[in-house]
C-alpha cells in the first residue's frame, strides 16, 4: 500500500480550508461597503443613473455603496482599474454601451471586455440626444447638414469619449448624410456639455440623463434622438429616422460587471437585488425622468448582449472608418 505524503495531505487541507472560508465569506456577502466604479467624470448620464441607484440598492444589500468616478479613455481607465481589483463583489463596475464599442477601436486595451468580467444585469436603456449651444445658427439637423456641406469640417460635435454612443451617433449621421464632421471627446458628459454651454463646441451626442435639465431649462436646444422612437421626456423632439436618416439606431445601456472569479453566489445576490429595485416605483419614475428605462436582466442575458454587441460594433466602426483619436 502507498503511504500517503503528509505534505500533499497538508497542503490538500489547507486549500480544502481556504475553500470552505472563502464560500463562508460569499455567502454572507456583503459585510462591507461596496465600490461603484463609473468610468467617466460626475455630471454625465452614466455617473446619473449610477447615482439613481446608489442609494436603494445600498437599502436592498444592507450596505452603503460608494461612487467612484475614474473618467479617461473612453471609460477604459476605470474598466481597467475593476479587471485588475479583487474578485470579492466589492468592486462594482458601473458602465455603458461604450463597453462593448471601445474593443473595436481600441487595439491595445489593457483587459479583455468578455474574458476578464462577469456580468450581473442591465439596468437602464435610453437614446442619445443631439442638443446644441442656443447661440448656434442651425436650428435643425437639416440647417447643420446644410452648413456641413457647404463648409466641410467646419461644424464639429463632441461626445464623452472616443468609441462612446455619442461618437458612433454623430459618426453615423456624418456617413448617412454624405458629410464630414469633426469629432471631439471629452473625459464625460459632464465637460463636454460645460463646453458646449459655453460655445467652445456647437454640438454635442449625448445620453438625455447628462443633457436632460440643461435642454429643460433653455441652456441647450435639443435637435434629434438616436432611437427609433421618440423619448418620452422630450416628445417633441424627433427621431433621426424621422427626419430622413434610414436605418439610423444607437441605442444606450447602462450595466453592472463585477471581475471574473467573483463567487456565483455573489453574482446572483447583487443581480436579484438590482431586478428587484428596479421594479420599485421610484426607482422606475426618476429612471423616466432622465429619459431612461428600467429594464434589470439575468447575468446570462447581459452576457448574450455583450456577445452579440462586440460583432455588431466591430463590423460598424470597420464600416465608418471609425477610430480612437
Amino acid at each position: 500500500m502507498r503511504k500517503s505524503n503528509p505534505l500533499v495531505t497538508i497542503l490538500t487541507l489547507a486549500v480544502s480550508i481556504l475553500g470552505f472560508a472563502q464560500l463562508a465569506g460569499a455567502q454572507s456577502w456583503p459585510t462591507k461597503p461596496l465600490k461603484f466604479v463609473v468610468p467617466y467624470p460626475p455630471g454625465g448620464g452614466t455617473d446619473v443613473i449610477a447615482r439613481i441607484m446608489q442609494e436603494p440598492l445600498g437599502q436592498a444589500l444592507g450596505q452603503q455603496i460608494i461612487i467612484d468616478n475614474r473618467g479617461g479613455a473612453g471609460g477604459s481607465i476605470g474598466t481597467d482599474i475593476v479587471a485588475k481589483s479583487p474578485a470579492d463583489g466589492y468592486t462594482v463596475l458601473f458602465t455603458l454601451s461604450s463597453h462593448t464599442i471601445n474593443p473595436a477601436i481600441y487595439p491595445k486595451l489593457a483587459f479583455d471586455t468578455e474574458k476578464d468580467f462577469l456580468p450581473v444585469s442591465l439596468v437602464a436603456s435610453l437614446p442619445q440626444i443631439l442638443v446644441a449651444n442656443p447661440e448656434f445658427p442651425a436650428k435643425t439637423v437639416k440647417e447643420v447638414v446644410q452648413m456641413a456641406k457647404a463648409k466641410p469640417d467646419a461644424v464639429s460635435y463632441a461626445s464623452v469619449g472616443n468609441g462612446s454612443p455619442g461618437h458612433l451617433a454623430g459618426a453615423m449621421m456624418a456617413s448617412s448624410a454624405g458629410i464630414t464632421m469633426m469629432h471631439i471627446p471629452y473625459r464625460g458628459g459632464g465637460p463636454a456639455i460645460t463646453d458646449v454651454i459655453a460655445g467652445q463646441v456647437p454640438l454635442l451626442w449625448v445620453s438625455i440623463p447628462a443633457a436632460a435639465n440643461y435642454v429643460k431649462t433653455g441652456k441647450l436646444r435639443a435637435l434629434a434622438v438616436s432611437t427609433v422612437k421618440r423619448s418620452p421626456v422630450f416628445p417633441d423632439v424627433p427621431t433621426m429616422a424621422e427626419l430622413g436618416f434610414k436605418d439610423y439606431e444607437v441605442d444606450s445601456w447602462y450595466a453592472m460587471f463585477v471581475p471574473v472569479g467573483t463567487p456565483q453566489i455573489i453574482v446572483d445576490t447583487l443581480y436579484k437585488a438590482t431586478v428587484k429595485v428596479l421594479a420599485e416605483p421610484a426607482v422606475k419614475e426618476k429612471l423616466i425622468g432622465q429619459g431612461a428605462e428600467a429594464v434589470g436582466s439575468t447575468p446570462a442575458q447581459l452576457g448574450a448582449i455583450v456577445k452579440a454587441e462586440l460583432v455588431k460594433w466591430k463590423k460598424v466602426t470597420k464600416e465608418s472608418g471609425i477610430k480612437a483619436e
